[in-house]
């Protein structure tokens, strides 16, 4: 039953007091309705916290200022948590429309907070007077950090600067969350119903998860093509209709370029211009300038010295792919040019041919719980720890799973929370996030992590199965919960993941790697309807097969970090952004049979929100280090070596934002890395 909103005591409200097993939020006592009355006094309730820091009448000190800055808002802190976990993974029309009125609010009222003159004095005294208050490393960065982060949101600027500055964050925030309900509205409403004579092709379990599909939607008996990923990719690889891969494919591709109330055109537009205009606001030439500024890379050229040699090469091995699966085609009478939506296809077969092997092979030894716990297994073998599933605990959804992390001494460590299955209601893709991050400032908290996927849900009694992809997906998102979930830190600034952008994703795809060593693979990959191991032949296989189709995701993937950086390193904003895309795509010479992972329209990455704008090529900036670090670990003829581990452990995942990131890949390998490994891995050496 929910807390009647009209007479809300947040200091009793189960948004903020969070009475449930373990520590959890009980969703039992939250209804929708609890959000917006929960924001206005959490909100009200920040604001008096730093009215009272900011007018202390005492001289600023690290405890009155700097720690009570870090430790107020909790309130706030606890209702928003909850809530953007169920925008993304369980969203709803008061969901949604609460999320248009809040974003813009909470963006207005961090801008006051950081342009507040009267803090900003104190935090700026006590970085000025750094070098004589013997100061702990750790919390000098977290000064020096706090300091950098009020200059950038405009603490300096003049009053009229900052009134422009916080309009045009307020109006920022607002078009981030169009954007993204643009998307998912287009990819709840899209379906391609198919009847059971269009399943040519197909294997057993696509078929079965496109009738889980079609159920779910109400069409018993039918057979359903959705956006998931889950579905769509192996849709696309093994379908042998070409007029209905064209239909998938116009779907994928067209979400938030329809025209219509979800086109996203304008809003990108109005997002670039008004990204431009704040750089120049706080000194910066262009966008891209502003966000690198505190990165591992550190400007734009650094970036595009990654990624040309790169593209140079994957679009190379693009030519040399698809002249042979254009000779596969004409084989089958097929002499047309190849077109976007045949790509997957004939990718299939070509690796079929080349390594004799296909992912329907594959998949039924990936089952979904036995992939878990192949997961939990590697973080107990490099970090000691233990995964306990609790029972009759609630959340959001039915289908979240809840497990106790403990220590190897079996002590606490974590709460984490897995949502793994695809709906209506969530967000496409994968991510991590938190209900509360770890840290030991004040009383301390422990951390609660969540791991939210878009896997197709099976059918009752019917096992989940992944494809590699997928497998590799479970992986990279449990390497960030880790990240989260062994942080030690005392600072909740630079708590988990609260690292720069282009070091966050070395964690987690750092963990991908152990997903295929042979201590891990032959545990946990077994048939699920024998139960037998997956066969050394097999295995090999799909090793020697693993980079059949680097160009194609190469391409996919450099061609949308190199168009990011281009919308993003111009002075002026481009008017028209999808022809801007088009032209870029062009010059760069992208293969016309190769479609964006994410195109504009849809690019969630870079428009819903400002995580990783100018900042996608962080995933393969992360690639060469993670590369390098694995080959660490080679080298010791160990994959689990213990002494090895440990540097990990402590200098990677358990150390958040405590030191410069350079500092800690330099603690852990003893150097920096080139990307000779990453491109020796990519197969594109």
């Amino acid at each position: 039953m929910s807390v009647a909103a009209t007479s809300l005591d947040i200091a009793e409200h189960p948004l903020v007091v969070w009475n449930g097993q373990h520590g959890l939020p009980d969703f039992d006592r939250i209804d929708e309705s609890d959000f917006e009355p929960a924001f206005e006094v959490a909100l009200e309730a920040h604001r008096r916290d730093i009215e009272a820091i900011a007018n202390d009448p005492e001289a600023p000190t690290v405890e009155n200022t700097l720690a009570a800055m870090e430790l107020s808002g909790k309130p706030l802190a606890r209702v928003s948590s909850i809530f953007w976990v169920l925008a993304g993974a369980h969203t709803s029309d008061v969901i949604q429309a609460l999320e248009r009125k809040i974003a813009p609010r909470m963006s207005r009222h961090f801008s006051a907070i950081h342009m507040d003159e009267k803090l900003f004095a104190r935090i700026d005294a006590l970085y000025r007077e750094r070098d004589g208050l013997d100061l702990d490393a750790e919390t000098a960065r977290v000064l020096e950090k706090t300091w950098k982060r009020f200059v950038k949101a405009g603490a300096q600027l003049g009053a009229v600067e900052k009134e422009r500055l916080a309009a045009i964050n307020e109006e920022l925030a607002g078009l981030g969350t169009r954007f993204g309900q643009n998307v998912l509205a287009d990819e709840k409403d899209w379906v391609l119903f198919i009847a059971e004579s269009d399943l040519r092709g197909l294997p057993e379990f696509l078929r079965d998860a496109m009738a889980e599909a079609a159920s779910s939607r109400g069409r018993q008996g039918s057979y359903a093509v959705t956006l998931s990923r889950s579905i769509y990719e192996p849709f696309m690889a093994f379908s042998t209709r070409s007029d209905l891969r064209e239909k998938a494919f116009a779907g994928f591709t067209g979400r938030g370029r329809n025209g219509g109330d979800s086109d996203n055109a304008q809003v990108v537009a109005r997002t670039l211009a008004l990204r431009a205009e704040k750089a120049r606001l706080l000194g910066y030439r262009t966008y891209a300038e502003f966000k690198l500024d505190d990165t591992m890379a550190k400007t734009p050229e650094a970036v595009m010295r990654l990624l040309e040699p790169v593209w140079e090469k994957a679009v190379a091995r693009v030519a040399a792919d698809a002249s042979e699966m254009r000779a596969i085609a004409a084989e089958e009478g097929n002499n047309r040019d190849m077109d976007a939506w045949d790509w997957r296809h004939y990718a299939e077969k070509l690796r079929l041919r080349k390594h004799d092997f296909d992912e329907a092979q594959l998949k039924p030894y990936l089952q979904l719980d036995r992939i878990v716990a192949a997961s939990f297994d590697v973080a107990n073998r490099l970090f000691g720890l233990n995964f306990e599933e609790l029972s009759g605990i609630s959340a959001w959804h039915e289908d979240v799973r809840v497990f106790e992390v403990k220590n190897a001494d079996g002590s606490h460590r974590a709460i984490f929370l897995a949502d793994y299955f695809n709906r209506p209601t969530k967000r496409s893709g994968a991510w991590m996030t938190g209900l509360q991050s770890g840290y030991g400032l004040g009383d301390g908290q422990s951390p609660i992590i969540v791991n939210v996927m878009n896997f197709a849900k099976p059918a009752i009694g019917q096992p989940a199965l992944l494809s590699m992809d997928e497998a590799r997906t479970l992986f990279h998102e449990f390497g960030h919960a880790l990240h989260g979930m062994l942080s030690d830190v005392t600072w909740p600034s630079i708590s988990g993941t609260s690292v720069a952008r282009d070091f966050v994703e070395l964690p987690s795809q750092l963990y991908e790697h152990w997903l295929t060593v042979p201590q891990i693979i032959r545990k946990h990959a077994v048939h699920y309807r024998t139960g037998e191991p997956m066969p050394d032949a097999l295995l090999e296989k799909m090793l020697a097969a693993r980079n059949s189709n680097v160009g194609f995701a190469t391409v996919e993937f450099a061609s949308s970090a190199l168009v990011d950086m281009a919308y993003h390193s111009e002075p002026e904003a481009p008017e028209d952004p999808l022809s801007f895309e088009a032209q870029t795509l062009d010059r760069l010479g992208m293969p016309k049979a190769i479609a964006m992972r994410h195109a504009t329209p849809h690019f969630l990455h870079v428009f819903s929100g400002d995580g990783y704008s100018a900042g996608y090529y962080s995933y393969m900036w992360s690639e060469v280090l993670d590369a390098d670090a694995f080959a660490a670990f080679e080298e010791t003829g160990d994959h689990f070596d213990t002494e090895l581990a440990e540097k990990l452990r402590r200098h990677i995942y358990a150390a958040g934002g405590s030191r410069d990131p350079e500092e800690l890949y330099k603690a852990f390998r003893g150097r920096l890395p080139s990307p000779d490994a990453m491109m020796g891995k990519r197969g594109l050496a």
